[in-house]
């Protein structure tokens, strides 16, 4: 399974950016594919083409202090210059803005496994000059037009435990030994090497924590006491690890009701995969007492992924009110309000809150199940 010839939108959204002189930037999690991604789209790149790796030393060292001759002279004449993980590149924001600004007629692609750095420190200098993408592991969609919408609903319960990174789904029957390394190789990686974490070891606890508590409310005290953390360095951690695409928080949605809560959230897994190795949980769907919270993640992550792919924006949240009537999934756009509830059972009785519908009588309400599943994700 790829992406290359066209056939997903990743691929059809960077290939229509690539006639004009912007800056693109490929962000997402390490080992979703993004160099696998412009490998395949090489021949459509403006030749010659140069590729400059940010996990290499030499690369770092010519690059972190440049001048726009020293870059002239470097990008020699190559019309393509790609950066491979150039959040690793201190400076990496001026550098990709002395090349745009200074050297002509040279096409810049950048990807980085972070947003340390292409987050952080490039939306300043950069304003105006880059088109942004996220690549995510592959999508429900894209294994469905892969293979079959048949095949794939076969696939559920293991993609609930195993994930979509690449290369687990291309190492069928080695799913697990390869999960757990990429667990244990890229996990923490970049945010080792650019903050100071003067505890890893709390670090990890604290991604277990996550992991038990995905697709539930969380408080970042609660953590702090299970980890060992003040509240403080628990949010500092879950920041770091939003930016290094292993988790994101979903806020609770409000629009004025007395009862309903307005500051809490909920930790999402960018894989459900990468999550069951962090607690190294491997069961099989069936012996599973978390396979509600699986769902759950799985459908909205599935979601994210889907808005992005066709070039939306929507705002996501979940619902739930003190009395603990809740949704579980919320989007908006506009004025319209899209609620979902996940349930893994299609047998079982299923709705969305009557309390939110009373509330929000306008927004469209779906039970989602493995029977319908595709109606939201297709």
């Amino acid at each position: 399974m790829n992406r290359k010839n066209g056939k997903t939108a990743d691929f059809r959204l960077i290939q229509a950016r690539l006639g004009d002189n912007k800056i693109i930037i490929l962000s997402g999690p390490r080992q979703a594919g993004k160099t696998t991604i412009l490998e395949e789209m090489t021949e459509l790149f403006t030749q010659p083409v140069a590729w400059w790796n940010g996990d290499e030393t030499d690369i770092r060292a010519m690059l972190e202090k440049p001048t726009s001759t020293r870059l002239k002279s470097l990008i020699g004449k190559n019309r393509t210059i790609i950066i491979d993980e150039a959040q690793r590149i201190e400076n990496i924001g001026i550098c990709l803005k002395l090349i745009y600004d200074k050297v002509k007629d040279v096409k810049l692609i950048a990807t980085g496994s972070s947003s340390f750095e292409l987050a952080n420190k490039i939306n300043e200098p950069l304003t105006g000059r880059k088109w942004e993408f996220h690549l995510y592991p592959f999508s429900f969609g894209e294994m469905v037009n892969n293979s079959s919408l048949l095949e794939e609903k076969r696939l559920l319960k293991h993609r609930l435990i195993y994930g979509y990174y690449p290369d687990i789904v291309n190492a069928a029957g080695d799913e697990e030994a390869r999960i757990k390394q990429l667990a244990n190789s890229y996990l923490y990686k970049d945010i080792l090497t650019w903050e100071r974490i003067q505890k890893p070891d709390k670090l990890e606890k604290l991604v277990q924590a996550l992991s038990f508590q995905v697709a539930q409310l969380i408080s970042y005290h609660e953590l702090g006491q299970v980890c060992g953390l003040n509240s403080e360095t628990v949010e500092k951690y879950i920041n770091l690890l939003e930016k290094a695409f292993i988790v994101y928080r979903l806020y609770s949605f409000s629009r004025n009701p007395r009862n309903e809560l307005k500051k809490s959230m909920k930790i999402f897994f960018y894989d459900n995969g990468l999550r069951n190795a962090v607690i190294n949980q491997f069961a099989h769907a069936e012996l599973r007492s978390d396979i509600g919270q699986l769902w759950e993640n799985w459908f909205v992550t599935e979601r994210l992924k889907k808005i992005s792919n066709d070039g939306k924006t929507m705002s996501r949240y979940f619902w739930r009110t003190v009395n603990q009537q809740e949704v579980d999934y919320i989007e908006t756009s506009g004025k319209k309000i899209s609620a979902f509830e996940c349930k893994w059972n299609p047998n079982a009785k299923g709705q969305v809150s009557r309390a939110f519908v009373n509330a929000y009588p306008d927004a469209q309400a779906h039970v989602v199940t493995p029977e319908n599943v595709e109606e939201y994700l297709l």
